[in-house]
């Protein structure tokens, strides 16, 4: 094995600092690694190894051709949101097809999971909670195919057996796009009326509770589940990804209940013959867990999980492309994560400042489909350092501002309610 291929869409200072680590421990053992990415610049610091930029409209062809040229000998896909995932598969056809084995789920399971609808119905098959729902198919309204002029009112009447309000979202997309709440009838007559952009959705109850993920990563007869990551909260009115607090911890009523669900969940992996990482999306909402998505792919808290539970997602992949063993079971959590955005930037001295008082995991600007979200931070601390944290973090907002009010007060909250 001499050189690894890291397939990536986003850009990837948000896999920072265990992609980085996982790179130079590759390069210790005398392995090149390889980035090819469509979004975003990378230097020495982002990756310290081979680099390609390919256009974001590449094909999966043109993508295992560029990974081929280069002389991989093995490709790990750690892209994101689904769209990339379902890219990354189709590569792992064309290049195991040429000896260049590839951690990424197949082709066939991709292409369930990306399918909201289809992810509910194998969720619902393998006994886990999940919402209410129906399908809305975007050609039976439009009227393309078999004529079916009862279709509407089939929808109608499903709505109303499930009760308002509810949520509609795309069949096909991610991190949060595209969801509507429908608060009425007439919400939904209007969501049902035809239209040059109308989508395939998936309409379900809503769900109030508190948004929660976890990347579960290996192979089947192994499969390693990371601790789960809190992410805000579910309601009717869909919010940005990244507007509250994120965070990694002890939680003991809901970490006592997830055993099981944990234990349901690699089970279906491994019916599904997941290869890599996938990221679940739940609510925890009246002591159980209500799953929303499985998402075939690297999950936007991966940094969290790995930052709470001191291992690295990327390690682990890598060590599969080179065909060796990852522990299976759940990852122990050693602490607390917690990851918040300042919209506003951070003030240049308030970093070092910010260094020198917590741990800080990575500092970077968020950058979504080229817009600017200010800046994105990642700090761990240990159990039994809730208060020196919080004190700390009063100390230098009280001389910079920073982190700003709103999130002090969020950070006080959680870690004063935990302990």
């Amino acid at each position: 094995m001499r050189k690894i291929a890291f397939l990536r869409s986003v850009h990837i200072r948000r896999a920072d600092p265990y992609i980085q680590r996982a790179v130079r421990e590759l390069a210790a053992e005398g392995i090149e690694a390889g980035l090819f990415h469509t979004s975003g610049t990378a230097g020495d610091d982002d990756f310290p190894g081979h680099r390609e930029r390919l256009d974001r409209e590449v094909t999966p062809r043109e993508l295992a051709d560029a990974v081929a040229a280069w002389g991989a000998d093995a490709a790990v896909s750690i892209s994101l949101p689904c769209e990339n995932a379902l890219r990354d598969a189709a590569a792992k056809a064309f290049l195991d097809a040429v000896g260049i084995p590839t951690v990424m789920t197949p082709l066939a399971a991709t292409l369930l999971l990306v399918d909201k609808w289809e992810t509910k119905r194998l969720c619902a098959q393998a006994g886990l909670h999940v919402p209410d729902g129906f399908r809305v198919d975007s050609d039976l309204l439009g009227g393309r195919g078999l004529p079916v002029p009862g279709y509407p009112d089939a929808l109608r009447v499903q709505a109303e057996r499930i009760g308002y309000p509810l949520m509609s979202k795309p069949v096909w997309d991610s991190t949060s796009m595209g969801i509507r709440t429908l608060r009425s009838p007439a919400d939904l007559d209007a969501h049902l009326a035809p239209g040059p952009d109308r989508v395939s959705t998936v309409v379900e109850e809503v769900i109030e509770g508190d948004l929660c993920s976890v990347d579960i990563v290996g192979r089947p007869g192994s499969y390693r589940v990371l601790p789960l990551c809190w992410t805000g909260r579910a309601g009717a009115d869909p919010v940005f990804t990244f507007a509250d607090l994120r965070w990694c911890g002890p939680r003991e009523a809901a970490d006592a209940a997830f055993a099981e669900v944990a234990r349901t969940l690699a089970g279906l992996c491994g019916d599904l013959g997941v290869h890599g990482s996938v990221n679940v999306d739940m609510i925890w909402t009246g002591g159980r867990f209500v799953v929303l998505e499985i998402n075939p792919r690297i999950g936007g808290a991966t940094t969290l999980s790995c930052a709470a539970s001191g291992t690295n997602t990327f390690t682990s992949l890598a060590r599969m492309a080179r065909g060796l063993p990852v522990p299976g079971g759940t990852a122990r959590r050693t602490g607390w994560a917690i990851e918040f955005l300042a919209g506003e930037g951070i003030p240049p001295t308030a970093l070092a400042e910010l260094g020198q008082r917590v741990g800080v995991v990575t500092a970077h600007e968020l950058v979504i489909d080229g817009a600017s979200h200010g800046d994105i931070v990642v700090f761990r601390l240990d159990e039994g350092e809730e208060e020196r944290t919080v004190e700390a973090l009063a100390e230098l907002h009280e001389a910079s501002g920073f982190p700003g009010a709103e999130v002090m007060a969020k950070i006080g909250a959680l870690l004063d309610v935990s302990r």
